[in-house]
């Protein structure tokens, strides 16, 4: 009988690509009738074939017992055949395996080839009960006569004691005994095994210190060094004398060794076994920083990478050492390599301070601007005319900068502002050029960090007074600039940027020469091609700086500025008139209001008259003259809305710390709920019912042919009883209550609840005068007039900037402990939100007093009621009562 070979099943496997799973079907069969045969030969070439199968994805479990069989063989070719295809398919669950412990100590006791096999299977098929099991036999092995045997038990009792730990307890001197041992690989084993187990248990293992030393100064094994240096950073943590102890050694190597892999890893081992403090740790992070910094200029991207990871972990200790490779790291940013560059930007983010920030902004900056025009990604019919151009192998392929993917471009913007606004600001020293900064990333990202920016903007000027002058000049040649507006609609255009530049603006106005200049650039009509939080954005600043200007117009009124303020008006009425039929509803409420204020202060200009100036030594009207101002008074209409309050952060733990007032209980009711009347329910007694109007069923019951409702569905009908009758005194004292209290509400301006018809006329005289703050006096413009707007610029130094990190607090805070935000962005408003304290009485009336007798309250009195007689019964039944719970 012919049988296919493993050659002869990859042959066919080749052959049949077209139909391989039919080819599979009937190399399986064969396969199964050749493993059910006497002859091992045949039967471990049958197992043979199904481990190449199964690496294939093939299940071989239901030949695990011929396995068993073919590891049996006396033979050891056979037997290899065996251990190869139980390490290849036998997992923990695997049922055959409780039957290999007697087979398993049979072979740990044959000859050294035997030995090695089993050793070599057994790390892989181990089992809790098996190293159980195996656990004397293995431990006795680690002093077997060959080394080769001695290092395979060495590395098989490591999978033994992480199945059954409590050998550990056993082994543990007989490892100790082998880092002694006179073979090098039985050491470099006994290393191995020792580092893995440290790892998970470092306390264990400092004992161990002394011998692993000597090794350390001794041997010249890279790969052992390795281990051992990497076992000592596991211990240096625990055990603080070993550092002192460490740093010639681990230095020496640094300086000596030309193998760039244990150069690494004394490297990494320095930095996270805390060797780099101290006044020896200095000169060794120098020489640390030194050699990565060669890893870096390296060709080889594998060590560029690696020399990143391992100087972000340098920089948080020592800043200085890597701002001499600034150029170099910053380089890297550029890299071909996607994780260079998230590498090299983590490094960058992780060694910026106040004194190396602007630089490297500035730098990560320039990777976002374009070098030239070709650069520019190309349009999709350039695109397709390249592809299908047919090209060489060896014609060079069109470079694409890194800085093109719209991913990393993300990624260098959040840097960007993660950078500057780390730790409230702190590292900034230049908040005009942050400022700066902040415009041209809008400009130039390309990516969709608009709202960052916008929320960054605000933040800044809202904590830092010093640069709103600044900022108001910025966002005013931001809002005239139409290069954002046009690209309002593309995707990545930061147009969010247009909504801090036009709320700073309006709250800020009044650092603006001339704010009125930038009402026609707020409310053009290309506007509605932005969002529509933008425009409503937009509109309320308009409203504001209006006000602004208009109560300065006042302050140095001329009969010459009625024609000006007329035509604003106008112009602002007109474009909100538009704005009014926005789809979007809060674009038409925020038009809506804007517009009624200018029509009334449109009414009022064209109702005003110019007055003639006093003269003096006339004292003609004097008093009259001493009423009336010569500018419209509607001009200070919109100034006390905006301006009465200044807007600033607040702190973080501001709401938690608003003290509870004396007296008030959050968990109790503020008005009780209504009392549930409990109706008592008496016995009813039973029914006779006349002869023949019914017949008796069964326990005395009654079925009638007259049709009844059923008692479940209305249950007993309750009707309200006979109103008491109320004495005169009673009526009388209520009809005096009632005029009081028409008398109080018919000098309220704000009741409309009672009758116009009965309201008497009104007496135009008794009106109190109420004074608004801000209004100016009557006897007509001041002579000092306002302060002198800002027209001039002014430089500040880095001293001069000072940022509210705090935040402000409310009256009588009590203080708590503030919850775990991030520092950067405690007391950042955002946008929609109003930091802005509610006043508490704003009106000059007097509260509204309410008498004592005559408080309202929403529980009613509980209601008599009885039930309806019923007719025909002869009898009158009891009325139940109702008692109030």
């Amino acid at each position: 009988m012919w049988e296919r070979t493993l050659q002869d099943l990859i042959r066919g496997l080749r052959a049949n690509k077209k139909d391989e799973a039919k080819f599979i079907s009937k190399a399986v069969d064969e396969i199964r009738a050749e493993i059910k045969s006497d002859d091992m030969e045949l039967k471990a070439a049958a197992v043979l074939k199904l481990t190449y199968l199964d690496m294939l994805g093939y299940d071989m479990g239901w030949a695990s017992f011929h396995v068993v069989e073919v590891m049996s063989s006396p033979r050891v070719h056979l037997k290899s055949v065996g251990y190869l295809a139980a390490t290849q398919s036998f997992d923990q669950e695997t049922d055959v395996l409780m039957l290999t412990t007697n087979l398993l100590k049979k072979d740990l006791g044959s000859t050294p080839a035997d030995i090695a096999v089993t050793l070599n299977g057994l790390a892989h098929i181990v089992t809790p009960d098996l190293a159980r099991d195996l656990s004397p036999e293995l431990i006795a092995m680690l002093n077997h006569s060959r080394p080769n045997i001695r290092k395979r038990a060495i590395l098989a009792l490591y999978k033994i004691l992480v199945k059954h730990p409590e050998t550990a307890k056993h082994a543990r001197t007989r490892l100790e005994e082998k880092l002694e041992d006179s073979d090098p690989s039985v050491v470099a084993a006994t290393v191995n095994v020792l580092c893995e187990l440290a790892r998970h248990h470092p306390t264990d293992y400092l004992s161990l210190a002394p011998q692993l030393f000597h090794l350390l100064t001794t041997s010249s094994n890279n790969w052992m060094l390795i281990k051992i240096i990497k076992l000592f950073g596991s211990l240096s943590p625990y055990e603080p004398r070993l550092v002192k102890k460490l740093q010639p050694p681990i230095t020496e190597l640094i300086s000596t060794t030309q193998a760039i892999s244990l150069l690494y890893e004394c490297v990494h081992t320095c930095i996270i076994g805390g060797m780099l403090q101290g006044s020896n740790g200095d000169s060794l992070a120098r020489l640390c920083a030194s050699k990565l910094a060669a890893f870096i200029q390296d060709a080889d991207q594998n060590l560029k990478y690696i020399a990143l990871l391992a100087m972000t972990k340098i920089a948080p200790s020592h800043p200085h050492l890597l701002a001499e490779y600034q150029d170099t790291i910053l380089a890297s940013v550029n890299d071909e390599d996607i994780s260079i560059r998230m590498r090299a930007l983590d490094l960058v983010s992780a060694m910026v301070d106040r004194d190396n920030l602007q630089s490297i902004v500035q730098q990560v900056l320039s990777h976002l601007v374009p070098e030239n025009s070709s650069s520019i990604l190309p349009s999709a019919a350039q695109s397709l005319a390249q592809a299908t151009v047919p090209t060489s192998p060896t014609t060079p392929r069109p470079f694409l900068s890194p800085s093109q993917n719209p991913a990393y471009r993300l990624v260098l913007c959040q840097r960007i502002l993660a950078m500057c606004s780390q730790s409230t600001y702190e590292n900034v020293t230049n908040f005009e050029w942050y400022i700066s900064v902040l415009v041209d990333l809008a400009h130039v990202a390309n990516v969709d960090v608009g709202a960052e920016i916008r929320d960054q903007l605000v933040d800044v000027i809202g904590r830092v007074r010093a640069v709103r002058r600044y900022a108001v000049r910025l966002m005013y040649q931001l809002i005239s600039d139409d290069t954002m507006l046009r690209n309002a609609q593309d995707e990545g255009s930061c147009s969010e940027v247009l909504w801090a530049a036009a709320w700073i603006c309006g709250e800020y106005c009044d650092e603006l020469a001339e704010p009125h200049k930038l009402l026609p650039y707020l409310l053009k009509p290309e506007v509605s091609n932005l969002a529509p939080e933008i425009i409503a954005v937009y509109i309320q600043s308009a409203t504001k700086i209006f006000g602004t200007w208009a109560a300065s117009v006042a302050q140095r009124w001329e009969d010459d500025d009625l024609a000006d303020v007329k035509s604003m008006v106008e112009q602002l009425t007109s474009r909100l008139g538009e704005l009014v039929s926005n789809p979007h509803i809060d674009v038409q409420e925020r038009a809506a209001n804007s517009l009624q204020l200018f029509r009334f202060i449109q009414a009022d200009l064209e109702a005003h008259r110019t007055k003639p100036p006093a003269t003096p030594g006339f004292s003609t009207d004097s008093e009259l003259q001493s009423l009336e101002p010569r500018f419209p008074k509607s001009l200070y209409l919109i100034e006390p809305l905006s301006a009465t309050y200044e807007l600033n952060p607040v702190a973080a733990s501001a709401q938690a710390s608003v003290p509870i007032p004396d007296g008030l209980d959050l968990d109790a009711w503020i008005m009780p709920p209504p009392k549930e009347p409990v109706v008592e329910q008496l016995p009813e007694k039973k029914k006779k019912t006349k002869k023949g109007k019914g017949k008796e069923v069964g326990d005395g019951q009654v079925k009638t042919k007259k049709k009844k409702k059923d008692e479940s569905d209305g249950g007993d009908l309750l009707t309200p009883a006979e109103p008491e009758l109320e004495t005169p005194e009673e009526i009388a004292e209520r009809a005096r209550r009632k005029a009081e209290r028409l008398a109080q509400l018919r000098d309220d301006p704000y009741y409309i609840g009672l009758d116009a018809a009965k309201l008497p006329e009104e007496d135009i005289d008794s009106i109190p005068i109420v004074h608004l703050e801000g209004m100016p006096s009557l006897a007509g413009p001041s002579t000092q007039g306002l302060p002198a707007l800002k027209t001039t610029s002014q430089t500040f130094s880095s001293a001069s900037f000072v940022i509210d990190r705090d935040g402000e607090m409310p009256e009588g805070a009590v203080v708590v402990k503030p919850a775990s935000v991030p520092i950067s962005r405690q007391g950042t408003p955002a946008p929609g939100e109003s930091n802005t304290p509610i006043p508490a009485r704003l009106t000059s009336f007097p509260p509204y007093e309410v008498p004592d007798d005559d408080v309202r309250t929403s529980t009613p009195e509980p209601i008599k009621v009885m039930r309806p007689k019923k007719k025909g019964t002869g009898k009158k039944k009891r009325t139940p009562t109702v008692v109030d719970t």
